[in-house]
């Protein structure tokens, strides 16, 4: 599976429409929760462009697709 290169503040949308909330914040550090997955920190700033390895790691822990994007 082939992952772009995508903005971060484009990942937290695509991880919002797959179910995970923000449990909380502190400044870029969101803490992430859904259903059924252990908690996801998400530490990137809105505007930071997520490289595709980073984002294969995401997904592995989020179950993110690049469909989903």
């Amino acid at each position: 599976m082939s992952w772009p290169s995508t903005k971060a503040k484009r990942v937290v949308a695509a991880l919002k429409r797959i179910g995970w909330t923000v449990k909380r914040q502190s400044g870029s550090h969101r803490t992430l929760e859904r259903e059924g997955w252990p908690d996801y920190v998400f530490a990137f700033h809105d505007k930071e462009t997520i490289g595709p390895k980073m984002m294969a790691r995401i997904a592995k822990k989020t179950g993110l697709t690049p469909g989903d994007l």
